[in-house]
């Protein structure tokens, strides 16, 4: 039998952990603490293996089914979505941190000092003119013509 939403809200803990289960492998586990977190039991080159979907409120009930659902989907194609979850965080993770300001922040950093003037110049030119359009960018997104383009912008202010 299926899970409602209510049911989901009214369960309460008690002395041992326990199981709401839902139906395709998905269910709640209710802490003996009273938290509440959507589990997927599946099963992919014959290991079981179990998937945290979340945390019961901030993932509802049809959320932690439509994960289900896109889990089952790559499990149908004989991908592991517990190794997929993973890579998918590593890559959002190295996209952060190959930002256009995060890797010019360590170049200046590992260039070291030179002279004030030109390091005052350079940082300068970072934060005022290539930080506000490229900052947030990945290093390996930033294609020619859009540097092009920023760098049009300090020419047409009259900073050569």
């Amino acid at each position: 039998m299926a899970l409602s939403d209510t049911k989901v809200k009214s369960a309460k803990p008690t002395e041992k952990d326990y199981k709401l289960t839902d139906e395709k492998g998905l269910f709640l586990l209710v802490t003996k603490k009273g938290s509440k977190y959507w589990r997927l039991k599946y099963r992919i080159d014959g290991k079981e293996k179990l998937l945290a979907i979340g945390v019961y409120p901030d993932v509802s009930l049809a959320s932690a089914r439509s994960a289900r659902d896109a889990a089952r989907t790559l499990i149908a194609q004989g991908v592991d979505p517990m190794s997929h979850k993973k890579a998918t965080k590593a890559s959002m993770d190295a996209e952060v941190t190959n930002s256009f300001e995060i890797v010019a922040r360590e170049f200046v950093e590992k260039r070291g000092k030179r002279s004030a003037t030109g390091d005052a110049r350079l940082h300068r030119i970072l934060e005022h003119d290539l930080f506000p359009f490229l900052g947030t960018r990945p290093v390996g997104e930033i294609t020619p013509s859009e540097l092009l383009q920023v760098l049009r912008k300090i020419e047409v202010r009259g900073a050569n």
